[in-house]
């Protein structure tokens, strides 16, 4: 889609689809930077460190729950959605915060946890204490519980019941997470208008986007699962045309944790979209698997299923977050391999997953570490960075739930890692001191010292992919190849003839998970003849058979860029 003319917000110039081709950096602003000595990150600490963020090639920055929140489930548990919890700052601070980024050119997108509140939220407190009230219809409630069979448990290691009996109301509430999180009534044009509204609230402020979490669960019905129903995508059709109406430009992000086809439907259609970006969950584990397995097939088998998602909508996808590494979308075989490769101690595990960071998972292989990365960001689709990976942070395993991929940031080799001046036993998470990750040689400063760091290499990465416009904006045609072990696909961009001035391109990229050097014979058809060229140093390889075959070697562990030219030249 094109547009004619460019919508301007404070220090930004927009295009319509500026998502599909962001490099976006999840921060969690508790484990950023300290900036007044409290022992917690805060909005200001995040203000400045912005010069880094924009150095390393960020274009938007996801920001997990900063509300007002007991913190019962790391700020997911919301008492209050329109403020800011005290220790991060104030409102005002947080329109600093998108002012700031916006003059270096970087949007912000916040989290909502709209499926449901803490239960220390006023509209709960009400609802429980006055059930012919105006709040009294807000939540799910019933008689008993006995109501939605076919609705699983999430939480399984956790809760035994999606319901609760509150003894005030003396009824059972619906919770489909943790049972301190009531889910709010969709059913109420009420609740729905509050959401719209919490939305446009912070949208206001200049927000770019909003990352809607748990979207499958927002409407239950006796006769479904509870995911995905069709009142949800009814609501979700209302949201988008509200955003698109007041607020163009900006975005809604589906965080659904489904098979692409499912997920697929969150993106409405031409006629009627929903939402504009949904996270890519099923590719990330096997990325994972083909690491450890040395076999390619079942990542080429993922990849190769064709998804048709409207023009405007685009992939999410990730390596690492906030979150365990989820093990919902593969089989119980692919996850006991996984859980014997990447958490063979049980508390590297959490619910049907692993809560370990990148760094540790590949046991600090920079080999590994490069492929990966180099994965993410050349699959359709806009990369999402886990703060601190950058570096190749570790985790700390002997600390509660998911909290061990939460520590935090490395600035420095000085105390507290250069996160803050506090008594080292005032901080929220203890930095890392373990043997190979410790925040002495694992930290910012140490690695912008060093030209070859991981640091100075994802750097690399970034600007190269930002200046081939192929990568967030092309088609990908996976092909077929002689050895297991290698990856290779195509993406191809016809050019969009935009203000941008995108040219046409194709790019063959080519990975081998081989623990051991390979040779590996590529079906290349519809480039016979082509010239190739390295992206990163312009090197030239061999040209494409006329047959469309090309042989390439690759390294232990490596992956090939290639620019493909025109038939018996360079173009």
């Amino acid at each position: 889609m094109s547009f004619t003319a460019p919508i301007t917000l404070p220090g930004l110039t927009l295009d319509l689809h500026w998502y599909k081709r962001s490099v976006f950096y999840e921060v969690m602003i508790r484990s950023f930077v300290d900036s007044n000595g409290d022992g917690t990150g805060d909005l200001q600490g995040l203000i400045s460190r912005l010069d880094y963020l924009q150095w390393l090639g960020v274009d938007a920055l996801w920001l997990p729950p900063f509300y007002q929140s007991p913190l019962r489930d790391g700020g997911y548990d919301v008492s209050d959605f329109r403020a800011v919890l005290p220790e991060f700052g104030t409102v005002d601070e947080f329109r600093e915060l998108v002012t700031k980024a916006h003059e270096r050119n970087m949007r912000i997108v916040m989290d909502y946890p709209l499926n449901h509140t803490s239960d220390q939220h006023d509209w709960f407190q009400q609802s429980r204490s006055d059930p012919e009230g105006p709040y009294g219809d807000y939540y799910v409630w019933s008689d008993t519980d006995d109501k939605y069979k076919d609705i699983r448990i999430i939480f399984v290691d956790t809760e035994e019941s999606n319901w609760t009996f509150d003894p005030i109301r003396r009824q059972f509430f619906f919770h489909r997470f943790f049972s301190h999180q009531p889910d709010l009534n969709f059913e109420n044009p009420a609740v729905r208008e509050e959401v719209a509204n919490i939305v446009r609230f912070w949208m206001d402020m200049g927000v770019d986007g909003v990352r809607l979490d748990a979207i499958p669960y927002l409407f239950e019905s006796e006769e479904g699962n509870g995911e995905g129903e069709p009142p949800t995508h009814e609501f979700i059709k209302e949201l988008r045309s509200m955003v698109d109406l007041e607020y163009p430009g900006r975005i809604l992000i589906a965080e659904a944790n489904q098979w692409p086809r499912e997920v697929a439907a969150f993106f409405g259609t031409e006629e009627e979209p929903e939402c504009h970006m949904a996270f890519d969950f099923p590719v990330m584990p096997r990325i994972f698997y083909s690491l450890r397995s040395q076999q390619s097939d079942e990542l080429v088998r993922i990849l190769s299923e064709t998804t048709d998602i409207p023009d405007g909508a685009g992939w999410g996808v990730f390596l690492r977050n906030h979150d365990e590494l989820t093990l919902e979308m593969v089989s119980e075989e692919y996850r006991q391999a996984m859980y014997g490769w990447y958490a063979y101690d049980p508390r590297m595990r959490s619910n049907i997953g692993i809560r370990r960071r990148l760094a540790p998972l590949l046991d600090n292989s920079r080999a590994e570490l490069e492929l990966a990365h180099a994965i993410l960001f050349s699959l359709p689709g806009s990369p999402f960075l886990y703060y601190g990976d950058e570096i190749g942070m570790g985790d700390n395993i002997w600390l509660p739930d998911r909290d061990s991929s939460r520590t935090p940031m490395q600035w420095t080799p000085d105390r507290n890692a250069g996160f803050s001046t506090a008594d080292p036993g005032k901080l929220f998470l203890p930095v890392v001191q373990s043997l190979v990750y410790n925040y002495a040689q694992i930290n910012v400063e140490s690695q912008l010292a060093q030209s070859r760091s991981l640091l100075h290499w994802v750097r690399n990465v970034i600007h190269v992919r930002k200046a081939h416009p192929v990568f967030g904006l092309g088609t990908m045609r996976v092909l077929s190849t002689d050895h297991e072990s290698v990856l290779a696909f195509v993406r191809s961009y016809e050019g969009s003839g935009t203000h941008f001035g995108d040219q046409a391109e194709d790019v063959l990229c080519v990975f081998s998970f081989a623990h051991n050097p390979v040779s590996v014979t590529i079906d290349v058809t519809g480039h016979e003849g082509a010239a190739l060229y390295d992206l990163f140093g312009g090197g030239v390889f061999p040209t494409i058979n006329e047959d469309g075959t090309l042989t390439l070697t690759l390294g232990t562990q490596s992956f090939y860029w290639l620019h493909i030219g025109s038939a018996g030249g360079r173009s």
